[in-house]
């Protein structure tokens, strides 16, 4: 919650500065003890999920959580919601309490946090639930 209202900033990755929705997660994860190395990705440009069909973000976060396929999952605090902006899965927000989200929200330009059902935008986008606790996997 602390990195609430921080700006939108494209690969930037500094809480009250600036940060984009994929550094938002590296960092949060990282600084919760969940991911043990700090995540460095390749430089992007901005829009590369508009111009590319392999699924980098999603190949990345793949490396740290794992797709919770159970349809009567409900999803829970520090889970990952993906969502498909451009050609594949391109931006995720944290779950706080579902539907309540937290995410670096470019349209916004700041970290926000958000309905996950009720902001069409991200409903209607939505791709499913990715967990980065081993439990939480194991469940399904």
């Amino acid at each position: 919650m602390s990195w609430h209202r921080t700006p939108y900033h494209h690969a930037a990755r500094i809480k009250g500065a600036g940060v984009d929705c994929g550094m938002i997660l590296a960092e949060v994860y990282h600084n919760a003890g969940i991911v043990k190395e700090r995540i460095e990705p390749a430089a992007y440009v901005a829009d590369w999920h508009m111009h590319r069909d392999s699924p980098v973000y999603l190949k990345t976060l793949e490396t740290y959580a794992t797709r919770v396929e159970d349809p009567d999952y409900v999803p829970q605090p520090g889970d990952i919601a993906m969502y498909r902006y451009g050609r594949q899965p391109a931006h995720g927000a944290i779950v706080i309490a579902w539907p309540e989200v937290i995410h670096a929200y470019m349209s916004a330009g700041m970290v926000v946090l958000d309905n996950a059902v009720a902001n069409y935008d991200l409903a209607s986008r939505f791709v499913g639930i990715w967990s980065p606790w081993a439990e939480r996997r194991s469940q399904q």
